[in-house]
């Protein structure tokens, strides 16, 4: 069918809470291309913020293509779209639908029958016809980043779609990338927030253990669960549910021998044990059950757990309020929403419900080490991120709102949580990578291989003038029957990584040397091939 007319301009709704909102509005209407980085008050209303941006790209008869991490972010986008202009100005792309589905809906918008576009990370290619608006909600997601050849990210083939085809864009979130944060500070993009008197208005009490906290209970910073903890759940569950984020899945992720503290390895594979249900042990690589388990250095028989997962840790919150339900979200199954009663919801990152009404009543942020430990550049921005995503969905502090956050106070991404202040992290880590030279101020490619492979085609290649070759150092070994991840090496070989850094404008140069060389030693097929990805999305 031939295209609607297009529909009348929203209202700003949401977006009067931001001091450059409306206008923001207001030049997608007019047909204009304004680029914008927003920083989203916490709260369930962006959905209707980002389906208002798109309608407005609609008044002015062109197209809107709004990517998001998964299907159920883009489900409520969908809904709320649809509320706001009606059914058959948009499609939703993504794999739920099915092939035969999402096939029909590709043509439609082909086809110029429909003019938007909602969808996962494979939407970013929509051939959106007469493109005003592209807009990606949390770039900071990995899903956002394809694991596959040429490993597009969402966020950069925006960009490049946003220049091209002269369109507005718009990249949102509760936190802020360091990526983001560059398109501000270069001056690609503007800055979208809302005032601090706001933003404090909207966010949820943030508490860290304190040492007022000590001095009450000697083992509050060693405690998995301080006096502290179990203050703010008691008290968020008299007035409605309180989400509880674990890190790790499971119920016991990793096992160690009680006696020696020894990790509990299969005797088949070598891999580690675990507990995935109270009664289970099972090897985490290849899934043989260990029936009988004795440690291999004292011979002891019992285990104790060294990482507490999401399942365990509803079992002790059980335990400890017996009257109030318990509901666990994750990889397993995965919640879309919970309604407005006292109840304990434990979640993993990612997987963490809407709650219905006003929002969660008090928020629990467990196992901070787990995140912040991590051997990576990002560590400190990704745990803030997953943060700020869970405490969102806690009520404001003037509604009684409080978030319990289980780390060290002093570090960095904790303190940018008590204050709420995403953007000044970001800023203050791009200045950081500015200091060291890493991505993104810098442009950067990791050569993986065979260590003589490496050198070679470092050696055959023809950088560009004043380009650093970083390394190469070893990469760990992966073990036989560890399930292979993109980029890992071949079971059982010593591979090495180079890192090639150039300064920014020379990326395409650096792209450029690197594939003429690679391309040049499979033709004459010296070797075996090495592994090329510009600017990686982690170098631990």
């Amino acid at each position: 069918p031939v295209p609607l007319p297009p529909n009348a301009p929203p209202e700003p709704g949401g977006w009067q809470r931001y001091g450059a909102g409306p206008g923001f509005l207001a030049a997608l209407a007019r047909g204009d291309a304004p680029r914008a980085v927003w920083t989203a008050l916490p709260g369930a209303t962006w959905p209707d913020e980002l389906a208002r941006a798109a309608a407005a790209a609609l008044a002015s008869g062109r197209g809107a293509l709004i990517v998001v991490p998964d299907g159920r972010a883009a489900a409520r986008v969908d809904a709320a779209l649809t509320a706001l202009v009606g059914s058959g100005r948009h499609v939703l792309l993504t794999a739920d639908a099915g092939p035969e589905e999402r096939y029909r809906r590709w043509l439609a918008v082909s086809r110029g029958s429909v003019r938007a576009v909602i969808g996962t990370r494979a939407a970013m290619f929509a051939p959106v016809d007469r493109l005003g608006l592209v807009a990606l909600w949390d770039d900071g997601d990995a899903a956002l980043s394809d694991p596959h050849a040429p490993q597009p990210h969402a966020r950069e083939v925006l960009i490049q779609r946003a220049v091209g085809e002269r369109a507005g864009f718009l990249l949102g979130g509760v936190s802020c990338t360091v990526e983001a944060a560059q398109l501000v500070e270069t001056g690609w993009a503007r800055p979208l927030a809302a005032d601090r008197e706001r933003v404090r208005a909207a966010a949820p009490r943030i508490r860290t253990v304190g040492e007022g906290d000590e001095a009450r209970d000697e083992a509050a910073r060693a405690a998995r669960l301080p006096t502290m903890a179990w203050q703010v759940v008691r008290e968020g569950l008299k007035h409605g549910p309180v989400l509880v984020q674990v890190p790790r899945r499971g119920y016991a992720p990793r096992l160690a021998c009680a006696r020696c503290r020894t990790p509990a390895r299969c005797r088949a594979c070598a891999g580690p044990l675990e507990s995935p249900r109270a009664d289970d042990l099972v090897c985490a690589w290849c899934g043989r059950a260990e029936a009988d388990w004795h440690c291999a250095e004292c011979g002891g028989a019992r285990l104790r757990a060294q990482v507490v997962g999401a399942r365990r840790t509803a079992e002790e919150l059980g335990r400890a309020f017996p009257a109030v339900p318990v509901r666990t979200s994750g990889r397993d199954h995965v919640l879309a929403t919970v309604p407005d009663a006292p109840a304990l919801v434990v979640s993993t990152p990612g997987a963490e419900p809407v709650a219905e009404g006003p929002g969660y009543a008090a928020g629990l942020l467990l196992d901070g080490w787990a995140l912040l430990g991590r051997p990576d550049l990002r560590a400190g921005e990704e745990a803030l991120r997953r943060w700020l995503t869970a405490a969102s969905l806690v009520r404001g502090q003037e509604a009684g709102g409080t978030v319990a956050v289980i780390a060290e106070p002093t570090l960095r991404p904790v303190q940018a949580l008590v204050r709420w202040d995403p953007v000044g992290h970001a800023v203050r880590e791009l200045a950081e990578r500015a200091e060291l030279g890493f991505p993104p101020v810098s442009r950067m490619a990791a050569v993986a291989g065979r260590s003589d492979d490496v050198a070679a085609l470092l050696g055959a290649a023809e950088l560009p003038p004043g380009a650093e070759v970083l390394g190469p150092v070893p990469l760990p070994v992966a073990d036989p029957g560890r399930p292979r991840r993109p980029g890992d090496p071949p079971p059982g070989e010593s591979w090495e990584r180079a890192l090639v850094r150039v300064r920014p404008g020379q990326g395409a140069a650096l792209a450029a040397a690197l594939k003429a060389a690679h391309a040049a030693r499979l033709v004459k097929r010296e070797g075996e091939a090495v592994r090329v990805r510009i600017d990686p999305p982690d170098l631990g």
